[in-house]
């Protein structure tokens, strides 16, 4: 039976929102919130919370969750993520799957997890992630969503911050009628046997066009199959975002 490991990448430092992870969400912290619902997915093994802060170390240790202390000069979260497991693989073992859970989506539902798993577990490729169709106009046209074209197998073909498929002649208030469009839900699986061949890739010019680290496995090759998602994510990416999560948290299906 496979084995497979969640991991939660949390930096303190965020450029847009110094302190994000401690933020406080409705009397918790939004780093205890993920790790919360990460441990109720059935199909991870274990879950640690991976940061370059003892602020947040102690903070998850604090409501007894496992945090590995990482390398402070990491680029970013997958890097973070890596460097965690091969501290927790050194002491207890290896895994064959790698979750990447987003630090700042503290309403992450154990099923989109769950799903993922099941996805990487199938599908023969080093990379999966979710995605979702797009619904709102407001979605397809914010930079800050990230959009993704796919080809009939499943997989990334593209990822973009700007709509894809470009739908010529057609009006802005349209395109959602003409064309479906998916956006990105920042959660990825990977095979830990290829973790050292992602580690070695170079970035890309794409990449660093579009400030998307995904873009860089793509140009060098690597497949990432994708799974659709039934639920929507809420990101926290600034302090306006927090309100919102905020006020979500407040209905009483959110609030626990």
């Amino acid at each position: 039976m496979s084995s497979i490991i969640g991991i939660i990448p949390a930096r303190y430092l965020s450029t847009r929102f110094p302190g994000k992870p401690l933020a406080n969400i409705a009397g918790k912290s939004m780093i205890c919130r993920v790790y919360d619902q990460a441990i109720k997915a059935k199909l991870l093994n274990d879950v640690y919370v991976a940061t370059d802060d003892k602020r947040i170390y102690d903070e998850v240790l604090r409501i007894g969750g496992k945090a590995v202390m990482t390398a402070p000069n990491l680029v970013n979260g997958t890097e973070r993520c890596f460097d965690a497991y091969r501290q927790i693989s050194e002491t207890g073992g290896p895994s064959d799957y790698l979750l990447n859970i987003q630090g700042d989506e503290p309403f992450i539902r154990p099923e989109q997890i769950n799903e993922l798993c099941r996805v990487i577990a199938i599908s023969g490729t080093p990379v999966a992630t979710m995605v979702r169709k797009i619904q709102r106009e407001d979605e397809l046209w914010d930079e800050n969503t990230v959009k993704v074209a796919l080809d009939k197998h499943g997989n990334a073909m593209y990822f973009s911050r700007s709509p894809i498929p470009y739908l010529r002649g057609v009006e802005r208030n349209k395109w959602l009628l003409r064309a479906e469009f998916y956006k990105h839900v920042g959660i990825y699986a990977f095979r830990t046997s290829a973790i050292a061949q992602i580690l070695a890739l170079h970035p890309t010019p794409l990449e660093k066009a579009e400030n998307l680290e995904q873009l860089r496995w793509l140009e060098h090759g690597l497949d990432i199959r994708t799974g659709i998602s039934e639920w929507d994510s809420l990101s926290v990416d600034t302090p306006h975002d927090l309100e919102k999560a905020i006020a979500f948290a407040g209905r009483p299906e959110n609030g626990k």
